[in-house]
């Protein structure tokens, strides 16, 4: 059976599998993954009014402390007007503050404030703690390993934003890509 515009439109009654030169395994970790990596700090973030957008804002200041917007848009890969709500919702709440770059007048830095670190703090926890069990019982290259295969998912133009994060070090537990 086809529609007006000649499309098929009968159901398909069998599930794509891994046949379809797919890695559906992994896929389907990387899915399940996420969802439960996300699911605490998403409860702590609505009795906040917040959403994803607002803990990857957070992280990221509290990360790098004294990052500009442009550089925090340049991180998140987030359109000037997304990040402008979500930043406005932070600094009208108290947890960021924004402050004119010392060089450039026009630049804004970002910091957090003792709020803002708080719920950074609460927001990790419950995650770090996940990660710590799912770790339980692996050896050192097996993290370095994972971390590894996690830094080869990102976009390789993007990957050296993750060796510039503090604590990190360029090619520490990868190989130059």
């Amino acid at each position: 059976m086809a529609d007006r515009n000649g499309a098929d439109t009968e159901p398909i009654k069998t599930a794509i599998t891994d046949q379809d030169g797919l890695d559906l395994s992994i896929i389907e970790l990387l899915f399940f993954a996420y969802r439960d990596f996300t699911s605490d700090p998403d409860h702590i973030l609505a009795d906040y009014g917040f959403g994803r957008a607002h803990h990857r804002v957070v992280h990221f200041v509290n990360r790098m402390p004294g990052l500009t917007v442009a550089e925090l848009l340049d991180v998140l890969q987030i359109t000037k007007q997304s990040l402008a709500r979500v930043l406005k919702q932070l600094i009208d709440t108290g947890h960021v503050i924004q402050v004119q770059g010392p060089r450039d007048r026009r630049q804004r830095e970002l910091y957090p404030t003792a709020k803002g670190r708080a719920l950074a703090l609460a927001l990790a926890r419950p995650q770090s703690r996940r990660i710590h069990d799912a770790l339980q019982g692996s050896q050192g290259a097996e993290r370095e390993g994972i971390e590894r295969f996690l830094k080869a998912m990102v976009n390789p133009e993007w990957r050296a934003q993750i060796d510039n994060l503090p604590g990190n070090t360029p090619g520490k537990g990868h190989e130059d890509e």
